[in-house]
Formats: structure tokens, C-alpha cells, sequence
């Protein structure tokens, strides 16, 4: 029987050959900028026929845009095997998973997060916001929160928002260097749970007050 690693390579099922396309996408669109990689590039790097790249996702540009997806979104499979545990447990090891991810494909990530900050392209924004509403799920689900009812829409917005300074804090780590990773990680998890803790039963709080300001005379600061 061929040991060809070109043979063995020709039978990976579709989904096998999809990662190990993305794979070399992310590899090379990180080292680069989308206009300098082309899908030769790819399909060399990836080791298939550029035509695959088409049959797989489409195009270069529907590729690039499944790569910033997946540098956006933590992978379900993370979450729901996520050990029986408490919820501070769950969400440390789903901080350290983000952060194990980032660091692994750090210029891919950065590439993205760029393509964010520019703001001009209509389906990064839609990858960005679909990623913060997937977050938005995950990040109940780690916090065993799923279930949620009161107030749910307010906690979810407060979590997209948590998203964004997620992102940023890792820039500051990664480009400005002024945190390092463990820094990194107390930080994201200890203000995820001060959200979930503290913030969130504030507005509860407030809105079954009904949003009554304190009693003060007019001239009070």
C-alpha cells in the first residue's frame, strides 16, 4: 500500500480537509495582509488543489472571513465540556482557553482585530456582532446561566459589552505589553465575575426600584 503523504492527505474527510485549509489560512493571513495571500498561497500551504478552496468555502474572501470568524467566537465543544465544577471554576478555564487561543494564533488574531478597529468592512462588523451574541451565550452557559430569565437582555448586553474589553485588554497584552498574560487572566476573569456578581444584581436592583433616582433637593451635586 502507497505511504504517498499525498495519498493519505486525498482521503481526509471533507471536514479533516476544511480544518487543515483553515489552518493554513490563518497561518499565512496572520504572516501577511489579506491582498498579499492568494489562494495558490493557501492551497500550497494546506497541501490540496486550489480548487477545493472554492468547493470548501466559496472563495479567498469568504475563507478570510471564516477565519476572522473563528479567531471571534470560543468553539461550543469548550464550553460543553467545561468539568462539573462551580461557576468561578467554569469561567477561569474559559478565560484561559481564550487567552491559550490568542496566544497560539496571535498575528491572525491581531490581523482581525485590525480589520475591527478599521471599521469600514460591513461583514467583519457582522462576524464582530455575531460573535458577541454567541459569547454572550457562553458565557452564561460557563456560568451556569443559561436559564436565566430576569433582566436576561440587560445581563446579555452587559456581556457583548465585557466582549469589547476583552479585546482590548488583550491588545494591551499583546501589542502595548502592559499586561502580561497572568496579569491578563485576573483581570478578564475576575471582572467577568464582578459582572455577574455585583453589576448585574445592581440593575435588578435598580429596575425593581423602577428606576426611582435618591430624594435630593435641586442644588445637591
Amino acid at each position: 500500500m502507497s505511504t504517498d503523504p499525498e495519498i493519505r492527505r486525498r482521503r481526509l474527510e471533507p471536514a479533516a480537509r476544511r480544518a487543515e485549509i483553515l489552518a493554513a489560512a490563518r497561518r499565512l493571513f496572520g504572516a501577511g495582509t489579506y491582498a498579499s495571500v492568494s489562494t495558490s498561497d493557501i492551497a500550497k500551504a494546506a497541501g490540496v488543489a486550489r480548487p477545493l478552496i472554492n468547493h470548501y468555502f466559496g472563495g479567498k474572501r469568504e475563507l478570510y472571513l471564516e477565519v476572522v470568524r473563528q479567531m471571534m467566537i470560543v468553539p461550543a465543544p469548550v464550553i460543553e465540556n467545561l468539568p462539573d465544577t462551580t461557576a468561578e471554576e467554569r469561567l477561569e478555564i474559559s478565560v484561559r482557553h481564550w487567552i491559550e487561543v490568542v496566544e497560539r494564533n496571535e498575528q491572525a488574531w491581531l490581523t482581525a482585530i485590525g480589520q475591527e478597529a478599521v471599521g469600514r468592512d460591513p461583514d467583519i462588523e457582522r462576524i464582530m456582532l455575531e460573535g458577541d451574541e454567541i459569547a454572550a451565550d457562553r458565557v452564561l452557559a460557563a456560568a451556569l446561566m443559561s436559564d436565566i430569565t430576569e433582566g436576561r437582555e440587560e445581563l446579555r448586553a452587559m456581556i457583548r459589552s465585557y466582549g469589547g474589553m476583552l479585546r482590548a485588554a488583550s491588545r494591551e497584552w499583546l501589542i502595548r505589553g502592559t499586561l502580561d498574560r497572568e496579569e491578563l487572566r485576573i483581570f478578564l476573569t475576575d471582572s467577568i465575575l464582578h459582572l455577574l456578581r455585583v453589576t448585574y444584581p445592581a440593575v435588578l436592583a435598580t429596575r425593581s426600584a423602577g428606576h426611582k433616582p435618591p430624594a435630593s433637593s435641586p442644588s445637591s451635586v
